[in-house]
């Protein structure tokens, strides 16, 4: 491997490269006879996370998201209207397959649909408010995002529970995008001639949707998480084995430097001690805080080894993918698609980013503070 090939992947993964190195570092502070990692490596998370991307994958692979889009974009009458079909595409689509498969579905025809407009102002506000609508509309369902998926599963919620959790806020964080698209101005889209759609195949679409339906039973816990993993890797191998190299295993990698990190940590009498105090009776405003440096999908596992109060951790971690453009790795994915653009802005996209951000998260921290959230 050249050295090209590894600053290469050194950029690209800096998240798992960071992570695994905390993981090796953290062995060298555990005190000698101390180093247990028996049942630190939580299989569930990885497995459903593991299928989840791969039926994912599959769905996109026959077209599916690309006919919904069409569908809806007909619609769309002015440059205000697309950007409230586009928010809501990426509401709805990321509650069922992760906020970063949805923005790297639809931020890359956002930059289509703007780039033959001419629009570089609209570009700009849409993909921001679309990240936006990624990270609150992924906190609606356990399957939204991994730190959600890794909560649920790691402090055993029920579907009830989570939903009274974080519905509230996740209702007032779309109120927040619908009046944040109100900043599009309501300019006229000239109608284009209806393109030919391929034909999807239906036999691979069912077999996906069958698919999905088994990690969202396995997720409710009907269905065991190693019966899931043989099903979705029996299928896939008789499908479209291709599948298998498109999985986001740098992700999973991550999760397993990390649940061996916390494990260690949780190992350092000093350490562990240090942040139990810390997070005492302060776990949402920590959680939201720590994510603006570190993302939220650490922040949740580093957190949830030290605190039992899974409720405001689960809100503060959500929160807390507002803000700073690495609060959520999912928001570093629609910038780098939108800096590719010929209109792009990447300093104006940025600052933009952060105001718009800022007021959605100190808004919906305020919220916490009420009853009814």
């Amino acid at each position: 491997m050249n050295l090209n090939a590894v600053k290469a992947f050194l950029k690209s993964q800096i998240v798992l490269v960071i992570s695994a190195l905390a993981a090796v570092i953290s062995f060298f502070f555990v005190p000698s006879g101390g180093r247990n990692l028996h049942g630190c490596i939580d299989t569930t998370v990885l497995i459903l996370l593991g299928c989840l991307m791969a039926v994912i994958v599959g769905l996109r692979s026959v077209g599916l998201f690309e006919r919904m889009t069409a569908v809806l974009l007909r619609r769309a009458g002015s440059v205000r209207a697309l950007g409230m079909i586009l928010m809501n595409l990426c509401f709805f689509t990321s509650m069922f397959v992760i906020n970063d498969v949805a923005l790297i579905t639809f931020v890359p025809l956002t930059v289509l649909l703007f780039e033959k407009l001419e629009n570089r102002r609209a570009l700009l506000l849409t993909v921001v408010i679309e990240t936006a609508a990624a990270n609150l509309g992924s906190m609606m369902t356990p399957i939204g995002n991994p730190q959600n998926l890794y909560l649920y599963t790691a402090f055993g919620l029920t579907l009830p529970d989570f939903f009274r959790i974080l519905l509230p806020l996740g209702i007032a964080g779309y109120l927040l995008l619908a009046l944040t698209v109100l900043l599009l101005r309501s300019e006229p889209i000239a109608q284009e001639e209806e393109e030919e759609q391929a034909e999807i195949p239906k036999t691979r679409l069912i077999c996906y949707l069958a698919l999905f339906a088994v990690c969202i039973l396995t997720v409710l816990r009907v269905v065991p998480d190693p019966l899931c993993l043989l099903i979705t890797a029996a299928a896939l191998l008789i499908i479209d084995r291709r599948l298998f190299a498109k999985i986001d295993y740098a992700l999973l990698g991550t999760f397993v430097c990390f649940f061996i990190f916390v494990a260690n940590i949780k190992q350092i009498p000093s350490v562990s001690e240090f942040l139990k105090s810390v997070l005492a009776g302060r776990e949402l405003l920590v959680a939201a805080l720590l994510s603006q440096g570190i993302s939220n999908v650490p922040a949740a596992m580093l957190l949830s080894g030290f605190t039992d109060q899974v409720e405001p951790l689960l809100k503060g971690v959500n929160i807390g993918g507002l803000g700073t453009p690495i609060a959520s790795l999912a928001s570093l994915i629609s910038y780098r698609i939108y800096a590719k653009s010929r209109l792009a802005e990447p300093g104006c996209y940025l600052g933009i980013f952060l105001c718009i951000n800022a007021l959605m998260l100190l808004i919906l921290l305020l919220l916490t503070l009420l009853p009814l959230f």
